[in-house]
C-alpha cells in the first residue's frame, strides 16, 4: 500500500462558492479540453452520440432542488446531503424559499486520501511539495481500488485504457512558465464565468482564497469522515422569503407621457392600445 508524505505547509487547491455557481458546466467542459492533451490524457469519450453514452469528466456539475423551509434542513447522506448542509449551514436564522443548488464535484486534494494509501502499486500518489494528488499511469493496473476508497465519487476510470484517472489541478498548467501568471490556473477557474471557482494555497492563511473560506464559513465535504480534503465549499446566502416580498409593500411608479421624447410616446401609444 502506498504511504502519504508528512503534510505539507503549501496546499494548494480549490474553493466553490456555492452561491455563486449557476450550473452552466463550463468548468466541467473547459477541464476537458484542457486534459485532452494535458498530463492526463487522453480524456475518452465511448458512444458520445448512442443510447448509452460514457466518459471521463474530471468535473461533474449536479443541481437539487431545495424545498422551502423555515430551518434549515441540513442531514441526509452522501455529496447530496452535504450539499444541502452546506445550504444550511448559511441560514439558520431565517425562513427560506425554494432554490436549485447547483453543486460542482471534483477531487478535494485531501490531506488523509484514502484513494493513495489503498493503492497496491503506488500509482496514486499524494505530492510532498504541494499537496496535490496525482496518479502514474504507468504504475496504474486499473483494479479500481482507489474508487471504490473515495468517498467523494472523484475517481474516474477509462475503459479505452484500462487505468484510472482524475482531477490534476491542471498541474502542467499552473507551473507552466510559457504561460502570463494570470493564466497559470487551472482551467476550470479561468473558464468560470461567474466567478464561483477560487485557486490558490489553502495552507497559508494569509492567502486570498483562505480569507474567502474565514469570510464565508467555507466548509469541508463530509469532514466526519476524517480525511481532511482540501479543497472547500462556501455555503449560500441566504435568500428572502417570497412571502415576505409578497407582503412588502408594491410601489407603483407612474411616467407622464409627456415627458417621454416623441418616438417613445408613440410607441406608449401604441402598446396601450
Amino acid at each position: 500500500m502506498t504511504a502519504l508524505p508528512p503534510p505539507s505547509k503549501k496546499k494548494l487547491g480549490l474553493v466553490i462558492d456555492l452561491d455563486t455557481c449557476v450550473g452552466c458546466h463550463a468548468c466541467a467542459v473547459s477541464c476537458k479540453e484542457w486534459n485532452a492533451g494535458g498530463f492526463a490524457a487522453p480524456l475518452t469519450d465511448e458512444r458520445p452520440y448512442g443510447e448509452d453514452p460514457s466518459g471521463v469528466w474530471f468535473n461533474r456539475v449536479h443541481s437539487y432542488e431545495l424545498a422551502a423551509q423555515d430551518a434549515p434542513a441540513g442531514g441526509g447522506c452522501g455529496v447530496a446531503g452535504d450539499a444541502g448542509a452546506a445550504a444550511g449551514a448559511a441560514v439558520a436564522d431565517a425562513p427560506q424559499p425554494a432554490m436549485t443548488l447547483h453543486f460542482p464535484r471534483s477531487c478535494l486534494h485531501c490531506e488523509q486520501p484514502a484513494c493513495v494509501t489503498v493503492c497496491p502499486t503506488g500509482a496514486s500518489y499524494k505530492r510532498a511539495e504541494d499537496g496535490i494528488v496525482l496518479v502514474d499511469e504507468d504504475k496504474c493496473i486499473g483494479c479500481k481500488l482507489c474508487s471504490w476508497a473515495c468517498p467523494y465519487g472523484a475517481r474516474e476510470y477509462s475503459a479505452v485504457e484500462g487505468v484510472m484517472k482524475k482531477c490534476t489541478l491542471c498541474v502542467d498548467r499552473i507551473y507552466n512558465e510559457n504561460l502570463s501568471e494570470a493564466e497559470r490556473q487551472p482551467a476550470c477557474v479561468q473558464a468560470c464565468p461567474t466567478r464561483a471557482r477560487h485557486f490558490g494555497d489553502l495552507g497559508d492563511p494569509e492567502s486570498a482564497v483562505s480569507k474567502l473560506v474565514a469570510e464565508r464559513g467555507g466548509v469541508d465535504l463530509m469532514a466526519q469522515l476524517g480525511y481532511q480534503p482540501t479543497n472547500k465549499y462556501l455555503p449560500p446566502r441566504p435568500r428572502r422569503a417570497g412571502q415576505a416580498q409578497a407582503d412588502a409593500p408594491q410601489r407603483e411608479e407612474a411616467l407622464a407621457p409627456q415627458a417621454l421624447p416623441t418616438v417613445l410616446r408613440w410607441l406608449d401609444r401604441v402598446l396601450s392600445r
